[in-house]
């Protein structure tokens, strides 16, 4: 059986979670509201401040969706209690970051700037020009949010020119040797 998938998640003070028609899971918390449907194979309980994912029958398609679902739940439950925040750093001579009112505005070497605008339910914050951190309550559009603005100007492994993920690390390459 699925280690991740028998596991309970815990529903804290606070939260509510409501099994809709059709596996509709909605999570209702301090921080707002996510939906999501779910396999219509799993079996979702609510009992009490606890939630149980059961699947029906061991077939392969029944297992590999049974750790997902549960993941998928235990992540809207940690979003609109805690949220999600992904930090990008950004590296080089005269690139940099600021906010100008609900926009990311970037310099990144190019002959403009480079924009970005905050969604409905992803902000973004610069505690200084050469960091970008993107919150939200939803782990997938934050993490995609994060992978567009990384995309603008993705790191480069001559300099480690470029935006990188806080915790990635660039592995750095030797150039050109010189003539003899």
């Amino acid at each position: 059986m699925s280690r991740i998938g028998r596991a309970p998640i815990a529903i804290p003070a606070g939260v509510t979670v409501t099994v809709g028609e059709g596996n509709e899971i909605t999570v209702k918390g301090p921080k707002g509201q996510l939906t999501q449907f779910v396999s219509p194979n799993m079996t979702v309980e609510v009992e009490g401040n606890v939630l149980h994912v059961k699947r029906p029958d061991d077939e392969a398609a029944s297992r590999s969706v049974h750790g997902l679902t549960r993941t998928l739940i235990h992540n809207m439950v940690v979003g609109v209690t805690e949220g999600f925040s992904k930090t990008l750093e950004i590296n080089g001579v005269g690139y940099r970051a600021a906010k100008e009112g609900k926009n990311l505005v970037m310099n990144l070497g190019f002959s403009h700037q480079v924009t970005v605008p905050d969604t409905e339910d992803i902000t973004t914050e610069v505690p200084n020009p050469n960091q970008v951190i993107v919150k939200g309550i939803d782990k997938q559009k934050v993490g995609q949010f994060a992978a567009d603005v990384r995309a603008k100007r993705p790191p480069e492994p001559y300099k480690g020119k470029g935006i990188k993920y806080a915790d990635e690390v660039i592995i750095r390459k030797e150039g050109k040797t010189g003539a003899k």
